[in-house]
This record gives C-alpha cells, sequence and structure tokens, in this order.
C-alpha cells in the first residue's frame, strides 16, 4: 500500500464519514490476524501503518527476561542490549519482521475490511434515518412476495410487509407504489429490518395528519382511533378552537380529503365522529351513523347503556356487531345497546329514566 491508500482513506472520510484513523486502526487489527495466520506464527505482533505515506510494518514483541524459554515471545536481556543498551528487564522489545510479499495479503485485507467498515457505517446511517420514521408513513415500491412477505424497497433498505399484515381486498403487482405504517425498526447483525404494515391503526391516524391541514397545524386533534381494516373505522377528533369543526376539516370540502384516505385504504368505510369530554355524548356520536336517545353510565363498571330507537337497532349494532364494537374500541367503554321497545317490553310500560338501570343483561359490546 502507499501514499494513494491514505488519500483512498481520506476520501472515504469525506464521502461516507468514517474517520481515516478508525479504518486504519480496524486494518491494522486485521492484518495482526493475517499476519499469524499466513505465517503460522503465534509471535506477539503490532502492525504500524504510517498515515502519510501508507508504508506497513510489522514488528515482533518480545518481553526482555534472564531466561528465554519462548523465544518467540520473550528475549534475553544479552540480546535486548545489542539492539540497545538501555533496554532492561521486563521491558518490550519491537523487533521488525515484515515479511517481503506481506504488501500483496496486507492489500487484500485492507480491501475486506474497508468494505466490511463502509458496509456497518451505510448500515448504521440507514437505522438512523428510519428509527426517527417509526410510526410513521412511508412510501416504497413493491419488489416480490414469498408465501409470507411482501418486500417494499424504500430506496436505501428493503423492508418487509407480512401478508398478514396488509387487508383482506389487497393484492400487489411488482413495481407498484404503497403507502405503509412502520411498526417496528430493528438493527439486526443482517443490517436494519423495517417492518411495515398496512392494516395498524396508526395507518389511518397518519394518512388523516398528511390529508387534513388543520391536524398537522395541531388545531384539530385525533383523540382515538378504532380499526378493522378493510372494512370500517372510526376516529374521534377535537377541535381547540371552537370557530373549526373537526369534522367538517377531516371530510373536507364535498367529502374530498377523506374519500383521498378511503382509495388509499382500497375503500375502506371511515366513520368520523366528534370526541367529548362528557362520556354520554361521546358513546353517543361513537355509534354514528345510528341515532341515540338515551345513554347511561355506569362508572364503576365502566359501562354505557344505550337506547336507540327500534328501527335503528341492527344500524346501531352493525353487521356482526362491527359498529357497536368499533363504538366500544374508540371510546373504552363496554356498551350494551337496547331498542326501545325491549326497554319497554321489559318493564311492561313506558320507561322511565330512573328505571332504565335495570333494562339491561350482562351482554354487551366490549373493547375485545
Amino acid at each position: 500500500m502507499n501514499i494513494d491508500f491514505i488519500e483512498a482513506l481520506n476520501e472515504i472520510e469525506r464521502d461516507k464519514g468514517i474517520k481515516k484513523d478508525v479504518l486504519i486502526d480496524a486494518i491494522e487489527a486485521a492484518l495482526i490476524s493475517s499476519y499469524k495466520r499466513n505465517f503460522n506464527t503465534a509471535q506477539n505482533v503490532r502492525v504500524d501503518i504510517n498515515r502519510q505515506t501508507g508504508d506497513i510494518k510489522v514488528f515482533a514483541r518480545k518481553t526482555v527476561v534472564d531466561e528465554v524459554l519462548d523465544p518467540r515471545l520473550e528475549i534475553s536481556l544479552d540480546a535486548a542490549h545489542e539492539i540497545n543498551a538501555n533496554y532492561q528487564l521486563n521491558d518490550i522489545v519491537e523487533i521488525e519482521v515484515t515479511p517481503a510479499d506481506f504488501g500483496r495479503i496486507a492489500a487484500q485485507t485492507a480491501k475486506q475490511v474497508v468494505t466490511q467498515r463502509i458496509r456497518e457505517a451505510e448500515r448504521g446511517l440507514i437505522y438512523e434515518a428510519f428509527i426517527d420514521k417509526e410510526e410513521d408513513i412511508v412510501t416504497g415500491i413493491v419488489q416480490r412476495q414469498d408465501t409470507r412477505n411482501i418486500y417494499v424497497d424504500l430506496g436505501k433498505v428493503e423492508a418487509v410487509l407480512p401478508l398478514n399484515e396488509i387487508m383482506p381486498n389487497e393484492k400487489f403487482r411488482q413495481g407498484e407504489r404503497i403507502k405503509a405504517y412502520i411498526t417496528k425498526v430493528e438493527n439486526t447483525t443482517k443490517g436494519p429490518q423495517i417492518l411495515l404494515s398496512r392494516t395498524h391503526p396508526g395507518l389511518l391516524k397518519r394518512l388523516f395528519e398528511l390529508e387534513v391541514p388543520e391536524i398537522y397545524e395541531g388545531v384539530v386533534e385525533i383523540k382515538s382511533v378504532a380499526r378493522e381494516a378493510g372494512f370500517r373505522s372510526k376516529i374521534a377528533v377535537y377541535s381547540r378552537n371552537d370557530e373549526v369543526d373537526p369534522v367538517g376539516s377531516c371530510v373536507g370540502p364535498k367529502g374530498m380529503r377523506v374519500q383521498t384516505i378511503v382509495g388509499e385504504l382500497r375503500g375502506e368505510k371511515i366513520d368520523i365522529v366528534r370526541w367529548s369530554e362528557d362520556v354520554e355524548e361521546y358513546v353517543s356520536n361513537a355509534l354514528s351513523p345510528a341515532q341515540v336517545l338515551e345513554v347511561i353510565v355506569l362508572e364503576d363498571e365502566k359501562v354505557a347503556r344505550v337506547i336507540v330507537p327500534d328501527h335503528q337497532l341492527s344500524l346501531a349494532i352493525g353487521i356482526k356487531g362491527q359498529n357497536a364494537r368499533l363504538a366500544a374500541k374508540l371510546t373504552g367503554w363496554k356498551i350494551d345497546i337496547k331498542s326501545e321497545s325491549q326497554a319497554e317490553t321489559e318493564l311492561g310500560r313506558p320507561r322511565s329514566k330512573a328505571e332504565s338501570d335495570e333494562l339491561y343483561d350482562t351482554d354487551a359490546y366490549s373493547l375485545d
């Protein structure tokens, strides 16, 4: 190796951000192993690379002793004095033992070390870039698919989208651009591993943040999200400004904002409801689009007992209980729904509010 090698290290330092001294230290350590392996020696050696010229020298390090038991590791005091009269017992003497053809081995070893360090540095930079994007949306290009995963090119790294993290109605073609939510970024021995999802509730939240300026600016806040990916979702929103309608902001002019998100989620239905500190109002809103007549809150049990008009019962419950189930997830309350006629039948006469507490059985829609 020569000064061109040093210049190459300087260029790597400028382009890749890897310090030249760090590379040289790593090369020196690797050359010690190469020397011992190629020349079948157990000597204690030191490799020195000149930082200016790139010249390489190998030195055998021997301890000064009275009686030499292992000549590979020890040198007598008399022999040491022949090199330098100042040596004393237990000093370390360095004797140059650079092999004639060591340059070839050094060049090959240096190339391997530099390549490995560049790869490690690039992996580190990729990890640092994507760890900040955890729980955020990225756009990538579908590369290929196997029996378990879809592999998505994010530019500098290939991310993994498990098949159980895509919506039931989704199929992707090679070369197709997709948006996905980063659920986890791990730094493994093979480099950064980035896991994606298309079903995570965070994807819906981030899409609204991207599409609705009022959310991005902090005027409108997303309080809660409940999602059954590919079918239906509910999102609760709140406005810090009384003059700004949070639901209208998310729907957008002529429904354009929410329709853009629906399109991205392949037709998934989205209910946008107004969040409220008042549990009765919040639960009532969460059961949208059904009309609610009354909500009775049992704080100790965290149960909301709801009465709806007869013709609204199936709408409030939803197909296979989906609407009520999502409302429960959204609000964090267990929800028990009855029609008005059910309530009156159980009493045998029109109910009063005081009697409503006795009208419910133990079956209710919960967060599960």
